[in-house]
């Protein structure tokens, strides 16, 4: 989910230098919130990920 918010944020910067402002704003906001979402879910991750579960 990363990669694709990475992938969103390259695309809004060169519909920006190319004058596109639609596309790069909706690239943008694309890009921010799967930004949201991919730290989220890292943070849910580390938070619920797989604890030290012992086994006697």
């Amino acid at each position: 989910m990363l990669r694709w918010a990475i992938i969103f944020a390259v695309i809004a910067l060169i519909a920006a230098l190319l004058g596109f402002g639609g596309i790069a704003g909706l690239s943008a906001e694309f890009a921010k919130i799967l930004l949201i979402v991919a730290v989220a879910l890292v943070v849910l991750g580390l938070i619920f990920g797989r604890g030290g579960r012992r086994v006697p």
